[in-house]
């Protein structure tokens, strides 16, 4: 199209030099939208990377806690108590002491799972950044046109 020439919106003036197209400002600003949408994902990605590593270490905690709860009970429950026994206690009486001995060390276990647990935080960072990209979306007004555009899309 040469200058001079009415553009698809009827206007017959052409842009000045430096100045860019609506199309070309339109593609600009949905290609500086996508950078900061990709831009705020990486930021989650690396945010929640960390406490996911945190919950792991938790859950591994966790497992090992029952595991170990499950696979000794049975073993150290027996022998502590024939020891309680041997040392003057009721057999009755021996298993209870045996019981609540595992109770607690399951206790601490599921303590230090929880301690773990507490540290996960949410990603504050992206959190802000969404909400400050959706304030400034949210709060985007187009320019006012000049009186000349005015003129110039009237005729």
């Amino acid at each position: 199209m040469s200058a001079g020439t009415a553009g698809p919106s009827g206007s017959s003036r052409a842009p000045y030099e430096g100045e860019r197209s609506v199309g070309q400002l339109f593609a600009a600003a949905t290609a500086d939208l996508s950078s900061l949408v990709h831009d705020e994902i990486a930021l989650a990605k690396a945010e929640i990377r960390a406490d996911v590593k945190r919950g792991v270490a938790g859950s591994v905690s966790v497992v090992v806690a029952g595991v170990v709860a499950l696979a000794s009970i049975p073993m150290f429950s027996f022998a502590a108590a024939y020891l309680l026994k041997y040392w003057g206690l009721p057999l009755g009486a021996a298993f209870a002491v045996v019981g609540v001995a595992f109770l607690l060390v399951a206790a601490i276990l599921g303590g230090l799972a929880w301690r773990s647990f507490k540290k996960i935080e949410p990603p504050r960072r992206t959190i802000e950044g969404a909400q400050a990209t959706a304030d400034v979306l949210r709060n985007a007004r187009p320019r006012p046109a000049t009186p000349e555009e005015r003129a110039a899309l009237e005729r």
